[in-house]
Formats: C-alpha cells, structure tokens, sequence
C-alpha cells in the first residue's frame, strides 16, 4: 500500500475527493482485480484508503467546486449547422444546372463542405482533445470515413451497375442517371452535424453532473449506461426525421436502414475520438470499409472463368434486401461492435474526470 501511495502521491494530494482519485487510477489501469490485491473490494474502496492517507494541513481545505460543465456556444452551434447548409445550397445547384456548370457546382460544393465539416470537427463537442495521437490512426480514420460517405453517395448505384454487368458509363449527378447518385442519405447526415454536436454536447454535461453525484465507480457506470444509450437515441431519432425530409423534398429514395447505420457508427466513432479513444473506432470503420469494399469486388472476380462462387453471396443478399442492405449490415455491424465498446469505456469515471488519460 505505501509503494502505491509514494506511486500516485501527486494525484492523492491534488485530490479534493476520492472519486477522484478512482478516476485517476482507473486511467492508469488500476481495476477491481487488482485492488483485491490490496484486500480491497473495488477500485473506490482503494482510493477512500489513499485518500484518507494522504496527510492533510490544518487549515479547513474548502468545498470542491463541481466540474466546469460544457457550455452552449454560439461559434460551435453555427459551425455545427454549416455543413448542412452548404450541402443544401450544393444539392440545390445541382439541381437547376447542367453539363459542365453542374460538375463545377458539384466539385465546389463537395470542398467547400469538406472544408465545413473540418471546422466542425475542431471545434465544440465534437473536437479531439490536444495530444499527439497516432499518425497512421488519424490518416485511417479519416479515409475510411471519406469512404464510407462516398459508398452512401454513390456506392448502391455501382453496386447495381457491378450485379448487372457494367459500370459502362462515368457516374453522374443525376439521380435518374445510368449509374445514380444517392443524395438524400448524405444530404441528411450533412444535416445531422448540427444534432451530433448536441448529442456529444448532452453525454458531455450529463456525465459531468453524474459524476459529481456519484458517490463510487459502480454507480456512475450505472447512471451513465442510460445517459449514453439515450443520447444515441436522441441522435438517430433527428438523423430518421432529417433522412425523411430529405427524401421527401427531393423526391429520392432516403434508404433508412443505411443512413441510421452509417450515422450511428460515425456519432460512436466520434465520441470515442473525442474521449481519447481512437483505435476502436479505426478498426470499426476498416472493418465497415472492407465488407462494402468486398461486396463490390467479388461480383468483379465472379466474372472469371470458375469463379462466379464467389459473387453468389452478394448477389443472394441484393436479390433478398436490395443494394442498400450491403452498406446497411456492414455499418451496422461495426456500429453495434463500437456500441459495445463505448458502453465499457465512455462508463467509466475515468473517461469524464479531468484526470483522465488516454487509452
């Protein structure tokens, strides 16, 4: 017990409660098993014995204030709801332009909403907290989400094209092209940045209040199971109502179960990101990139003589539920992988306290 306490020394002594010292050992690894080392039944029965060892002054220490909670900002709000309107502005040009103005329309609007979604994601709930995260993680993060917003953009029209024996043309913007463009689904995610901030914002907060009122580990992780479930409830309800409005207004095929999927996986992959957990997300959206990537290169190989085995189970799954199951049961998948994930470590105290680390 004195190696332990002469080990987190600082942290003890820093402390203003012994929820906070759980926090801290939580982050550094410190689990129920490993306090039974030390004849203690949890990790908050270890840190009320260190905390009650550390020498205190005689001067009366005041109350802990309670955790800084987030706020409501203005700059973050407006950043929030700028992709989707310049999405909006950007499906709007394409549709009173053709020819050549409509691919210059098309080409400016996908950088400008880049460059929007960008300033989005550095600023507000949604931002990566400072720190030196892995190179090759970031870059993987980030193609594979490009990836999966292109497959919703165009992915179920080459798919379509691949099962019935081209793409023979290039695609283009129009819905009712050869190969067509699937616009209401990222059109709808686009807008759903702003509810994404807010649902970040409310797992933020709310995890901040419970921890100030949890008197143990155990508590808050039940308190804060519910939190984050609704808060992905909250999410999806406004991504379904934006996907429908979409598709209504544009008079194109919403294709609910891929947008849900592909916007539940993106929001769990987001606030573990922001939580400092960046590899899980990483390998979900790989594993969500390399099933659709899958599902259109094995109706390719088929085409060879003695392989058409291998197109059979694409081409049962599209007979039976359509192009957009694929996308579908590969975001979908991943999203309830990173669902598990998140219940065992957006939980934790260690995950919402100042002392946390990253994993």
């Amino acid at each position: 017990m004195k190696s332990l306490l002469h080990r987190h020394r600082e942290l003890c002594e820093r402390a203003v409660d012994p929820l906070e010292i759980a926090a801290g050992l939580e982050a550094h690894g410190l689990t129920d098993r490993t306090a039974a080392r030390f004849r203690h039944r949890d990790v908050f029965s270890l840190a009320e014995e260190l905390y009650a060892r550390v020498p205190r002054t005689a001067e009366p220490r005041p109350e802990p204030d309670p955790l800084p909670a987030p706020r409501v900002r203005a700059g973050w709000v407006l950043l929030a709801l700028l992709p989707g309107a310049l999405g909006a502005a950007t499906v709007t040009g394409l549709r009173l332009t053709q020819g050549h103005p409509r691919q210059s329309v098309a080409l400016g609007g996908l950088l400008a909403v880049a460059l929007a979604t960008r300033a989005a994601l550095r600023h507000g709930p949604l931002a990566a907290p400072p720190g030196p995260p892995a190179w090759a993680t970031t870059i993987g993060t980030r193609a594979w989400t490009i990836w999966l917003l292109g497959y919703a953009l165009l992915g179920d029209g080459l798919l379509h094209a691949v099962l019935t024996g081209g793409p023979d043309t290039a695609p283009t913007v129009a819905p009712d092209g050869a190969w067509p463009t699937a616009t209401a689904p990222v059109l709808a995610l686009l807008l759903a940045c702003a509810p994404a901030a807010w649902s970040a914002h409310l797992l933020a907060a709310g995890a901040r209040r419970r921890l100030a009122r949890s008197r143990g580990l155990a508590e808050f992780t039940a308190a804060a199971r519910p939190l984050l479930l609704g808060v992905l409830a909250v999410f999806l309800g406004a991504l379904a109502a934006l996907n429908a409005l979409c598709g209504t207004l544009l008079h194109a095929p919403a294709s609910p179960p891929q947008a849900l999927s592909l916007g539940a996986l993106l929001l769990l992959a987001r606030l573990l990101t922001v939580h400092r957990h960046r590899r899980g997300p990483a390998l979900a959206l790989g594993a969500a990139v390399a099933t659709e990537a899958a599902a259109l290169a094995l109706p390719l190989v088929g085409r060879l003589p003695g392989c058409a085995f291998l197109a059979t189970p694409v081409e049962t799954l599209v007979g039976a539920w359509g192009e957009a199951a694929v996308p579908a049961l590969a975001c979908g998948t991943a999203a309830l992988a990173l669902l598990w994930h998140a219940g065992r470590t957006l939980t934790q105290a260690a995950a919402h306290a100042p002392t946390g680390a990253p994993d």
